[in-house]
């Protein structure tokens, strides 16, 4: 029995032991295992696991576009205060793919990034034939852009609007605004004052937004250094633009805005935009969950389009106007546009009261990434803008009658995306569960390891009490003298002399 419980003991002693160095290696080990199995798969390599993601983007992409339509267009005319009425969601399918993918001795790869549209009916509040009322935006820029040119070419412009029937207000479908018209005005215009429109042939709002691409962005491929993947080296072959009049707002940093390096932190992220002609800076908000997985939330600060007056970083995009919107007329052919939140969100509340029909929210109108921040790939997104005609009356143009100067928006746009399907369930196995699970068996191993050791002792102890108590005493080295008496040496001696009387 004692010899049993003395091998269980040891068994138990070395299973614990073993229970202890399996959950202290993977304790050690695990995150370095899990950080280098990342940094192999996110970097921008053939045999990357992420690289098919990044090549050809599987996330469905989605744009709606809400058109603000003007109720009282007779009105303004008059001066009297916009009322504007929200039309759509009109939703275009997005798919984006990559061209020309070269990659360089340096560690960064080039590529052209194809956006193609296609309407979605089912999903959209309208079709592309629903005629809408907006301001005639060739006529109305136009107007603005030659408010300080010479009377006499005020005049003449005037008098060509008027031959072509060019009203300050136009009324055409959803599909003409988005994708183009014909219009005579063009030519007229660049007959006039060559050089103040530089194109020809349709003009629309995205004209140049479908089967296009967004230039040559050169991006770092982290081989050597995974904190710079994702970061662009440059765009078109620039390392900076020349939009705006501060070499800080010039800057292009950050990344393409597809993917982020990973490990991120909960500060902020970068990203260039070529619709916007400009590098944006979103803050961290919360952390959270996308389907399990967890995430990031990046949301833009109130500083995103501050005017210079309340955010002396933002002086380099003026000339600025009220806080809220930004003059992108230097990238926009000179035209006075304006970008901002949808509904003038996070604007000069002076804004959203020039006109009426206006109802910012953070909900409806606030743009959001959530990021997964291992691996600085996004989850789910919705990018928001707003854009926005300046417009006013000019003397010489009669056709702009008495408006009163106001930022007259004229539709706003989400671009919105989210990991779904069979992408989502491969990544949140190899990047969530997996972890999770290793983070389980390591605990697990360094649980089973205290009770099975404090075990060990308790049976080696116990065998050990039992042996004592089995053992018999030792038995005496000496033996025991009879006890002394008196007498006995007297009798020892009679005995002697007997012995001694008998043998003579």
């Amino acid at each position: 029995m004692a010899v049993a419980r003395r091998r269980l003991s040891v068994g138990l002693g070395l299973a614990g032991v073993a229970c202890a160095l399996v959950g202290g290696c993977l304790l050690l080990l695990g995150p370095v295992i899990i950080r280098q199995q990342v940094i192999k798969n996110v970097r921008i390599n053939p045999s990357s696991i992420s690289f098919q993601m990044w090549k050809d983007i599987p996330v469905p992409f989605y744009l709606s576009v809400h058109f603000f339509e003007v109720l009282n267009p007779k009105q303004v005319l008059q001066g009297e205060k916009p009322v504007l009425s929200q039309r759509g969601p009109y939703v275009y399918r997005e798919y984006r793919y990559k061209t020309n993918i070269t990659f360089h001795n340096n560690d960064t790869v080039s590529y052209l990034e194809n956006r193609n549209l296609f309407f979605q009916p089912d999903l959209s509040n309208g079709t592309e034939d629903e005629y809408v009322v907006v301001p005639n935006i060739l006529m109305l820029g136009a107007a603005v852009m030659m408010e300080k040119l010479p009377n006499v070419l005020k005049i003449l412009l005037s008098g060509a609007l008027a031959g072509l029937k060019q009203e300050a207000f136009m009324n055409r479908t959803v599909g003409e605004i988005m994708w183009g018209y014909e219009d005579p005005l063009i030519d007229t215009i660049n007959m006039l004052v060559p050089g103040l429109i530089p194109f020809k042939g349709k003009f629309g709002l995205f004209v140049d937004f479908n089967n296009s691409n967004s230039g040559l962005f050169t991006v770092n491929t982290g081989m050597k250094d995974i904190s710079q993947v994702h970061m662009i080296d440059s765009w078109n072959g620039l390392k900076k633009v020349n939009y705006w009049r501060s070499s800080q707002c010039n800057m292009i940093n950050g990344t393409a805005g597809e993917m982020w390096p990973p490990f991120m932190s909960p500060t902020s992220l970068e990203f260039y935009s070529p619709d916007a002609c400009r590098s944006m800076t979103l803050v961290y908000e919360q952390s959270g969950k996308f389907k399990g997985v967890p995430t990031y939330r990046f949301v833009a600060p109130k500083t995103l389009f501050a005017n210079g007056t309340d955010y002396p970083p933002n002086e380099g995009f003026c000339p600025c106007m009220q806080s809220g919107i930004q003059n992108v007329s230097t990238c926009r052919l000179n035209a006075p546009m304006f970008i901002s939140h949808p509904h003038f969100y996070n604007a000069d509340p002076s804004l959203v009261s020039a006109v009426e029909g206006l109802h910012p929210s953070k909900e409806q109108h606030g743009l959001f990434l959530d990021v997964h921040p291992m691996t600085g790939i996004p989850m789910n997104c919705s990018i928001k803008l707003q854009l926005n005609l300046y417009i006013k009356r000019v003397s010489g143009i009669i056709q702009t009658g008495k408006i009163k100067p106001v930022v007259l928006p004229l539709l706003w746009f989400a671009e919105s995306g989210s990991i779904e399907g069979s992408v989502l369930k491969q990544f949140y196995n190899n990047l969530v569960l997996l972890p999770s699970v290793l983070d389980y068996v390591q605990y697990i191993f360094l649980g089973l390891s205290v009770p099975l050791i404090i075990s060990a002792a308790v049976l080696m102890a116990m065998s050990k009490r039992g042996a004592a108590e089995k053992s018999p005493c030792p038995p005496s080295t000496q033996s025991k003298r009879p006890p002394s008496s008196e007498t006995t040496p007297l009798l020892h001696d009679a005995d002697t002399l007997s012995q001694d009387d008998a043998e003579a």
